[in-house]
């Protein structure tokens, strides 16, 4: 398997030559933010953590729909870079598409659960940003089960837990440690 896997400037490059809007750029910024903070305490590939982090929203670039995720694997796949990294992308979704899900919302068979710490961690990061801001979990599970996706919020529910006992406390706090609009460090380049 491939270790292919660009630095931190590098994905901000790869995110604006793809086409992504400055938005998706510093959505993908944020959860890389957050995703940074839970490296502190959760013993991970940081590099491969901090590329998906980054890269996770690529196939915003052409679709906002459910597809995305698969786009994106699909075009960081092409251009190289690890499986590793291409799983990251495909998984971000929530936490993980069932079988169920992944028929519903029209994907193609495949395996959409985050399994490895990597793909979690990106996961649930994700799950703790709203468009640019940090929020807590119980926002991102109850929009979930606003729309009827109970299977979806109670995966998402277990996942923060399971992250916040490696992490050492309940990841809501990531919030006040980083700010609600933290410091992205990647757009000063």
């Amino acid at each position: 398997m491939s270790r292919n896997i660009p630095d931190e400037s590098t994905c901000i490059c790869i995110l604006r030559d793809a086409g992504c809007k400055k938005r998706v750029i510093t959505h993908c910024c944020t959860v890389g933010a957050v995703a940074d903070e839970m490296l502190r305490e959760i013993k991970a590939d940081r590099r491969l953590v901090m590329a998906g982090s980054l890269l996770h929203d690529i196939g915003r670039s052409v679709d906002n729909g459910i597809m995305h995720a698969l786009i994106g694997s699909e075009m960081v796949e092409k251009m190289g870079f690890s499986a590793d990294l291409v799983n990251i992308i495909k998984k971000h979704t929530g936490a993980g598409l069932d079988d169920t899900d992944a028929e519903e919302m029209g994907l193609p068979p495949g395996d959409y659960m985050p399994r490895t710490i990597e793909e979690k961690i990106v996961a649930h990061a994700d799950n703790l940003v709203s468009d640019n801001r940090v929020i807590g979990h119980v926002h991102s599970v109850e929009r979930l089960r606003s729309k009827g996706a109970f299977r979806g919020a109670e995966r998402m529910e277990t996942l923060h837990w399971e992250l916040s006992r490696l992490y050492g406390m309940d990841l809501d706090v990531i919030q006040d440690m980083i700010g609600e609009y933290p410091k992205l460090k990647w757009l000063s380049n």
